[in-house]
């Protein structure tokens, strides 16, 4: 059994699925409108052939047509807009798009009867309840484009169309002078010059102009009126995946950022709980020891009294120091205090490296938000702990400002000494840890460290974390 594929729509490109507004290519619509343009034998018989006259057609249709309808359309819009802060203007402004879009579906009929081509309708507005959904409906960019193309299309075929009657007329004056004597010698014009140049060029340049100024309006209707071709189709599906894609590839970042940052709370508080465990609470029990020790020797031993509370005195003093230490570490008073640049100054005051410090640029309106100054406070206290430990280092640096502007603004630290280099990022290392807290936060955590070259350790965190 065999089967009969259906008839392609006049003016689709071969190969189009029936009703597809796939891309039609100018040599399509050459080929159909304007053959004279090409050249050839199309333009050998411009005067005769039919597309001139379905071209002369079209374009006296077109002329009329379009100049009442841009009358209407555009004495709508400027009433409308004119008295859309009175109320009065927004039905009206309303009716005209209506109208607008009505042209739009009429003109690209026409089109089709009068030329044979089809111009694909635009994909329809997004449907929204109530009467604001409808206006607002109504108000999309297709019935502003619908406008314009009225306006443009009948100042497009006035033009033409005088221009191919005055060239029409002169070929008309050129064949009397030939014919009738009469008219020549009343003219005083050469009848060799006259019809062997004036004659040719005028009836062929008014087929020409009409057959041309054809194809750009149907190119203009394709543009203005017509919809999304099925190439813009397939680019903003291609677009639209490769959004697709980054955003699944976001989310699975963020899932495990997300599971990071969960394992490294869970590991700061671990971390604190066995500070308070094997710190401050041993400290306080020698503490309660020392005093327990005061009160019962204070009646018969005082000297062994006061070598307990002296005792106890520098348990207190070192618990105070731990419980310091202890709470710099979850979070800075100083950082909340006086800022970043203090907090990073008071880091290098209590290193035993020297460093230099310049976090200069890091207020107005692209300031670093309280996380993200967090995450970069602690990102220099680890890395100037290992300088200090393990690095080997005369001298280092804190750099700190911010890159970017609104929105994409990010905080950006770099730390870097003159030690001796191969510090790694490995999973459970002091390092690892601020990563995954970096990347929690949607940051970049560059670490370069090579044998014998020091060690630069670059990140950024989006100042709105």
């Amino acid at each position: 059994m065999t089967h009969s594929s259906p008839p392609r729509p006049p003016g689709a490109a071969p190969g189009a699925a029936p009703g597809a507004p796939d891309v039609v290519p100018l040599a399509a619509d050459v080929r159909l409108v304007a053959p004279a343009v090409a050249g050839g034998r199309a333009l050998a018989l411009a005067p005769v052939h039919r597309a001139t006259w379905r071209a002369v057609g079209q374009l006296v249709v077109a002329a009329f047509w379009t100049l009442a309808v841009a009358v209407v359309l555009l004495a709508g819009a400027a009433v409308g807009v004119g008295l859309v802060l009175l109320v009065v203007g927004v039905p009206v402004l309303v009716v005209t798009l209506l109208l607008a879009r009505a042209y739009g579906r009429a003109e690209r009929a026409r089109l089709g009867a009068q030329l044979g081509a089809r111009v694909p309708p635009p994909a329809p507005p997004v449907r929204r309840r109530g009467f604001l959904g409808f206006c607002m409906r109504t108000l999309d960019g297709h019935a502003w484009t619908a406008v314009s193309h009225a306006l443009v299309v009948m100042l497009l075929t006035w033009t033409a169309l005088a221009v191919v009657v005055a060239l029409a007329a002169v070929g008309g004056v050129a064949a009397v002078e030939l014919a009738v004597p009469p008219a020549r010698t009343a003219l005083q014009v050469d009848p060799w010059w006259w019809g062997v140049i004036v004659l040719p060029v005028a009836v062929w340049g008014a087929a020409v102009v009409a057959q041309a100024t054809t194809l750009l309006q149907l190119r203009l209707s394709r543009a203005m009126l017509g919809g999304r071709s099925r190439a813009e189709a397939d680019r903003a599906a291609r677009a639209a995946e490769e959004r697709a894609a980054v955003a699944e590839g976001r989310a699975v970042r963020l899932h495990e950022t997300r599971a990071a940052a969960v394992e490294a709370a869970d590991a700061e508080r671990r971390r604190i709980e066995r500070d308070l465990h094997d710190g401050a609470q041993q400290r306080l029990v020698a503490l309660g020891v020392e005093l327990g020790v005061a009160r019962r020797a204070a009646a018969h031993d005082p000297e062994a009294a006061v070598r307990a509370l002296d005792s106890a005195h520098t348990e207190v003093k070192e618990v105070l120091a731990e419980l310091r230490d202890l709470v710099r570490g979850v979070h800075p008073a100083v950082l909340t205090d006086r800022g970043l640049d203090a907090a990073l100054s008071a880091l290098a005051a209590r290193s035993p490296v020297p460093v230099e410090v310049d976090a200069s640029g890091l207020e107005g309106a692209t300031a670093p938000t309280a996380p993200a100054q967090a995450a970069a406070y602690f990102v220099v206290a680890e890395a100037l702990t290992n300088v200090a430990k393990h690095a080997g280092a005369r001298s280092a640096t804190v750099r700190a400002d911010v890159v970017g502007t609104g929105a994409d603004a990010r905080l950006r630290v770099r730390i870097g000494d003159d030690g001796r280099g191969g510090a790694l990022a490995g999973r459970g290392s002091g390092l690892d840890g601020l990563r995954r807290r970096v990347e929690a936060l949607d940051g970049s955590f560059d670490l370069v460290s090579p044998a014998g070259g020091g060690t630069v350790l670059t990140v950024e965190v989006p100042c709105a974390s």
